[in-house]
């Protein structure tokens, strides 16, 4: 188990969707100092009392001095800009001595591309995969010796259904998540022995202005009428609970599974998927 008490917390695209979920459920948490990364901290909306979405139900029904006790932790909007190595570097100089004090790395932020191949935009593409595979190993190298010197940690990525299931019209996203999944696994076994952990996130379709764009784009030309649509308040409490059990890897439930288990089986099965759902046609 991890015991969150009294650890530091950086979160990364943490000003909104699936971010600003799981900064409000880690404020439940007996946490000393969550970072929450964003690209523009003076624009991160502070948490009310009703955004601890985490706060232990007996805390609000304890007396006044016990309720004084249970503090929140200390939430600090920090700069967070993933788009090159060269705002990486900066913002981890910005971090200073912070960030080898950070216990628990959380790399949620990320970008989304869709659409058939030719037609994508290179722009996008690269900075993409920027984001979503090069920032996670950059800010990842930068982070770890902290924890490896402390002997703990962990490092939890957003590694997304489309990292085990490829379908069409998502070429370019599934391969930046297919090499989170990567990523994720070959660090895991890298660190065994050493006290520090890595643990990635199948993460299903959770209700955010992100899913909203990618069935916009995806939509197109395949069926997104039975993705999954998970709140993003309960999937951020499905992701701290697989923090404090240590898992290796969470599971997206729902369809999403289905689908992931379609991946591991004989390509005809999600061939079969495919074919069903997808049109190279404009869809009506």
């Amino acid at each position: 188990m991890m015991d969150l008490t009294g650890t530091t917390a950086l979160v990364t695209g943490a000003s909104r969707g699936i971010g600003r979920a799981l900064v409000e459920r880690l404020a439940g948490a007996p946490l000393k100092l969550i970072l929450a990364g964003t690209r523009t901290p003076e624009s991160f909306e502070p948490l009310t009392a009703g955004d601890e979405a985490g706060r232990d139900a007996d805390a609000e029904m304890a007396p006044q001095g016990a309720a004084a006790k249970a503090r929140l932790p200390e939430i600090r909007p920090v700069h967070m800009d993933l788009s090159s190595r060269e705002t990486i570097e900066h913002c981890c100089e910005e971090l200073g001595a912070q960030l080898q004090r950070v216990d628990l790395l959380i790399n949620n932020a990320g970008l989304m591309t869709g659409g058939l191949l030719e037609q994508q935009n290179i722009d996008a593409i690269y900075a993409m995969f920027q984001v979503n595979l090069v920032a996670v190993a950059h800010l990842t190298r930068n982070v770890l010796p902290g924890m490896l010197e402390r002997r703990a940690g962990m490092v939890v990525n957003n590694a997304s259904i489309s990292g085990y299931a490829h379908f069409p019209a998502a070429t370019t996203y599934a391969a930046s998540k297919a090499g989170v999944v990567a990523f994720t696994e070959s660090l895991r076994r890298e660190l065994r022995g050493s006290g520090v952990r890595a643990m990635h996130a199948i993460t299903p379709g959770v209700e955010t202005e992100m899913l909203a764009r990618t069935q916009e784009v995806y939509g197109r030309h395949i069926d997104t009428s039975r993705w999954d649509r998970v709140p993003a308040p309960a999937w951020a409490a499905k992701v701290v609970a697989a923090i404090e059990a240590n898992k290796r890897v969470l599971e997206p439930g729902g369809r999403s599974e289905l689908a992931r288990i379609a991946a591991a089986g004989p390509a005809f099965l999600l061939d079969a998927i495919a074919a069903r759902a997808f049109s190279r046609r404009p869809r009506a």
